[in-house]
């Protein structure tokens, strides 16, 4: 019992430490642009989701995912401030302009809800049911 305890605990500490860096890199390369398509925004989302389902899926644990999710929203919110040199990583656009900043920061906990709120969908089919093939 102690040790599954542990486990979990050692898992979510984990699974925080690596949704901050996730975090973090997504902060930092949104706002690259090809011209007018954000590339960095899109490969962020991207993969941070893929991020938050491989978490999920992997451990089969919402806490879990959670804790990833926790750890990419307090990295975009430390590292979107301004710092103590004065610089600011997620610049605001200007007036009319699209502000992909905005996208990134509503865009983190939109994901971590969607994917800790998913609900557990493998407990829907038997076990020991298998699909009958066809000859």
């Amino acid at each position: 019992m102690r040790s599954s305890v542990l486990t979990r605990i050692t898992t979510w500490i984990v699974a925080f430490l690596v949704g901050a860096v996730y975090g973090l890199a997504g902060t930092i390369a949104h706002t690259f642009a090809l011209g007018w398509f954000p590339l960095g925004l899109i490969l962020a989302i991207i993969g941070s989701a893929a991020m938050l389902v491989a978490v999920r899926m992997l451990t089969a644990d919402r806490w879990a995912a959670l804790a990833t999710g926790l750890g990419m929203m307090a990295s975009t919110l430390v590292f979107s401030g301004r710092g103590p040199g004065g610089s600011v990583i997620v610049a605001q656009a200007p007036e009319g302009q699209f502000d992909a900043g905005v996208v990134w920061t509503i865009a983190v906990p939109l994901l971590v809800a969607l994917v800790v709120a998913w609900p557990d969908l493998s407990k829907l089919r038997p076990p020991n049911s298998t699909p009958a093939r066809e000859n």
